[in-house]
């Protein structure tokens, strides 16, 4: 009962965490669902988006501008990955390792040569200071505020998503995904479209990094080792529960729903007493065990399926026997 009353407690911290990371799941789902590139720039574009904001803040810039400029920001940083893999014809998944590798540089100037910026440089002045102020003239608490922020952020993400990838535009970078020389045969941009995929997806990997550093209140340049393999958690765990055969509006929000549900399983882990030193090892177990159950699921299947068939030869040898 005490272990049920300490997860109810951290269940909305648990909750709003996990809307501001899915995020940047929905970055990391642009590219490795929608463009099928596998980007390892958002590594780099998290922990930009956090640095940027730890020191813009910590210097007296408004947390909303601060925020927006991360977001520009990541956006650029996609540019670079885009361009590096379209233009100069170096692979995907190296051109995003060579541009993350950058931003560490990169993430070190804009801390002035430290590796972070902690709490007490960054004092009140964060977009959930305004969210608290909000709470307390409404008369509710920060967290049911920072979960309806979170909700109503989510929603307009995912009907934003969805209306624009239903538009012309939107249509051609889902196509080059699927079938890039198709798009090419029909005259499409196939290297334009990578590229505005790119930036649209490191835009929100950086907003999400952005708004997690106001949360944890520092800015680090390490924080964003492993945000690739969080939100292909993420997305892996939504898939499981929803399917892969729903529609893409559904796929999108889904995104959500499973970095909520991994926040929450880091939680319980956290409280059973789990070393957090292990928790990249945890997110990796987590993506391998979600990726096997589909694997599992088929493997079942089938079984059933040859043990119906065998069932149904044995039926028809017993009737022409008799």
């Amino acid at each position: 009962m005490e272990l049920l009353a300490s997860i109810l407690k951290n269940l909305p911290d648990a909750v709003s965490l996990g809307l501001v990371w899915g995020i940047m799941a929905i970055g990391v789902y642009i590219t490795f669902k929608v463009l099928d590139i596998a980007d390892m720039t958002v590594d780099g574009t998290f922990a930009m988006g956090g640095c940027i904001v730890a020191s813009t803040v910590a210097s007296g810039w408004n947390p909303i501008f601060s925020t927006l400029f991360a977001i520009l920001c990541g956006m650029a940083a996609g540019l670079v990955t885009g361009i590096l893999h379209t233009k100069l014809k170096i692979p995907a998944i190296l051109a995003g390792i060579l541009t993350m590798l950058s931003l560490y540089s990169v993430d070190l100037m804009i801390l002035g040569g430290k590796s972070n910026i902690g709490m007490s440089q960054f004092g009140e002045n964060r977009v959930y200071t305004i969210l608290d102020k909000l709470a307390a003239a409404l008369g509710t608490t920060a967290k049911t505020t920072n979960i309806i922020t979170g909700i109503v952020l989510a929603v307009v993400i995912v009907m934003g998503l969805y209306w624009f990838f239903g538009t012309e535009q939107g249509c051609l970078i889902r196509a080059t995904g699927i079938n890039e020389a198709m798009v090419k045969a029909q005259g499409g941009n196939t290297d334009t479209m990578k590229i505005i995929g790119l930036i649209i997806a490191n835009g929100f990997v950086s907003l999400s990094g952005a708004l997690v550093s106001q949360i944890q209140r520092y800015g680090d340049v390490g924080m964003g080792t492993g945000t690739i393999v969080i939100g292909l958690a993420s997305i892996i765990i939504g898939e499981v529960i929803f399917g892969t055969k729903c529609s893409f509006k559904v796929r999108l929000a889904s995104v959500f729903f499973g970095s909520i549900i991994y926040r929450v399983i880091i939680a319980i882990v956290l409280l059973l007493g789990f070393n957090p030193n292990n928790l990249k090892l945890l997110t990796a177990v987590l993506v391998i065990a979600a990726l096997s159950v589909p694997v599992i699921r088929g493997y079942i299947f089938e079984r059933k399926r040859i043990r119906a068939n065998m069932k149904k030869y044995e039926e028809v040898e017993t009737d022409a026997g008799a």
